[in-house]
């Protein structure tokens, strides 16, 4: 399957983002959710700093709205961060991605240098059979971070 190609599912209803923020919080019950100024971010710290994922239903966290979100009801963008093989593997080569287009893994608008993936409604199919590994490993790589600090913070002094 290619990611950067459209993946358009009919059968099953799309996962909007109620849905999706339903599925993180059963996958990774541990998740700190907050929400603020038309997002959602996805933490493991109650400081809700680093993300692994976000939602966004608005363009007022983009320069120049590149997902063209605000002008389509109902379109939202999904965010999430994931390893530079990841994000070489599914994005490395899109030059001139179209920030707007619907279905589709592109690299974020803003910030693909800190290696987001983004996905403006995904279908069915795609979140299931994409979507979710990239979640399992956007959480997964934040956790394994967060619990190196603890072990150094935990460590004693030599």
């Amino acid at each position: 399957m290619l990611h950067d190609q459209a993946m358009n599912d009919s059968s099953a209803a799309s996962p909007d983002p109620e849905s999706i923020t339903a599925y993180i919080q059963e996958a990774y019950p541990e998740t700190v959710i907050a929400t603020a100024l038309g997002a959602t971010f996805f933490s493991l710290d109650e400081k809700h700093w680093p993300n692994f994922a976000t939602i966004v239903t608005t363009d007022e966290h983009d320069e120049g709205s590149p997902s063209n979100l605000t002008a389509r009801p109902g379109v939202f963008r999904l965010n999430i961060g994931v390893s530079r093989p990841t994000f070489e593997r599914l994005v490395g080569s899109e030059s001139e991605p179209d920030h707007a287009a619907l279905d589709r893994i592109l690299p974020h608008p803003v910030y693909a240098k800190q290696l987001w993936l983004s996905i403006l409604n995904p279908s069915a199919e795609t979140f299931e059979n994409v979507v979710k590994a990239l979640l399992r490993e956007g959480h997964d790589r934040l956790a394994v971070t967060r619990a190196r600090r603890r072990g150094a913070r935990q460590s004693p002094a030599r």
